[in-house]
């Protein structure tokens, strides 16, 4: 059960930093500053917790959220697994504005892949962030990884701001933290790895440029 007790938004300090955390222990989604824009997150494993986000982002749920984490190896408790061909990648631009599109088995506990398409094998893929904020780390760092969204109505621009996010999704939210203006409204980029021709497909050139990951992958 949700609570119905919102907080709007709070200015980022120890005590709503700790406030967040516990919300999303409880169950329930906060609106963070990311490195790119303002974000709505969830604990992976509350599965009424992940469906909240699609609900107050009316997000189809054809479109499968990704996780944000403060390591690669926090993900591991997940069994999250990155192609090898991309450990370029991770080890130039992350933490960064890149999602990379890794794989994990469908017997693992997160809830975000009931939104994701079966691959080949009984594997299921997910995108996985690690963000460049101090905000986001230190709750990452409490909380472990999180399914995370932009802090949107879907189809509309992504927030750079608290108040931003405040506008599109309202008290539909626990709480907001504002840890001001973020470089937003362009998003991470989210690259696959096409194992069959040996290259990078890019599903969303963002803030990191196609040409800047093919540079480190040649």
């Amino acid at each position: 059960m949700y609570m119905t007790h919102t907080y709007g938004i709070q200015p980022v300090n120890e005590e709503s930093i700790a406030l967040a955390v516990s919300l999303i222990e409880q169950g329930e989604v906060v609106v963070i500053p990311t490195d790119t824009v303002y974000g709505v997150v969830a604990h992976p494993v509350h599965a009424q917790a992940v469906e909240k986000i699609f609900t107050v982002k009316h997000r189809p749920h054809e479109k499968s959220v990704q996780i944000l984490a403060a390591s690669l190896t926090d993900t591991q408790r997940y069994g999250v697994r990155v192609p090898q061909a991309l450990n370029p990648v991770v080890s130039t631009f992350m933490p960064g504005a890149v999602s990379i599109i890794a794989t994990v088995n469908r017997s693992e506990s997160l809830e975000t892949l009931a939104t994701v398409r079966e691959e080949a094998g009984g594997s299921y893929t997910q995108a996985v962030r690690l963000p460049n904020n101090p905000v986001s780390l230190s709750i990452l760092r409490a909380t472990g990884p999180l399914a995370a969204s932009s802090a949107n109505l879907s189809g509309n621009p992504s927030p750079s701001t608290a108040q931003e996010a405040y506008a599109q999704l309202g008290d539909t939210v626990s709480l907001y933290l504002d840890g001001g203006s973020t470089p937003g409204p362009v998003a991470s980029t989210v690259v696959a790895w096409d194992e069959l021709n040996k290259q990078p497909i890019f599903l969303r050139e963002g803030a990191i440029t196609a040409q800047q990951i093919r540079a480190v992958l040649a």
